[in-house]
């Protein structure tokens, strides 16, 4: 299957997802943003802990599908930046399982992979 992906996902919020499988992440980067703005619920991703020129053939991560999504605007301390604002989404989620890419591509601003199911003995995530 082929699926947009969410890079540089901390190992803490991908162990919480495998753990239960309901979450809600918070997306920042302009990357990230750029995909969850074209996401849809019910439809599925691929969430990866490695930065997006680090994933290649072999990646592994989880599978998700789109709950729900929210874009908000946070204002930030003036001392922490140029600009006073930034925009987050926040992607509620629900795990449907593992992957391992199997091929890269990329469709305007957005990576997708081309996704291989895992079993959970398959995985070297933990």
């Amino acid at each position: 299957m082929e699926l947009p992906v969410l890079g540089g996902i901390a190992r803490r919020a991908l162990d919480q997802l495998l753990k239960n499988p309901y979450r809600t992440i918070e997306v920042r980067s302009a990357r990230n943003v750029i995909v969850a703005r074209r996401l849809k619920a019910r439809e599925k991703l691929f969430l990866t802990y490695e930065t997006p020129q680090d994933i290649t053939r072999g990646t592994e991560g989880i599978i998700a599908e789109v709950m729900k999504i929210e874009e908000m605007e946070q204002r930030i301390p003036w001392e922490e930046s140029d600009e006073r604002e930034i925009t987050v989404c926040r992607i509620q989620l629900r795990l449907v399982g593992l992957g391992k890419v199997i091929e890269v591509s990329s469709e305007g601003d957005v990576m997708k992979v081309k996704v291989r199911e895992m079993l959970p003995h398959e995985m070297a995530m933990s």
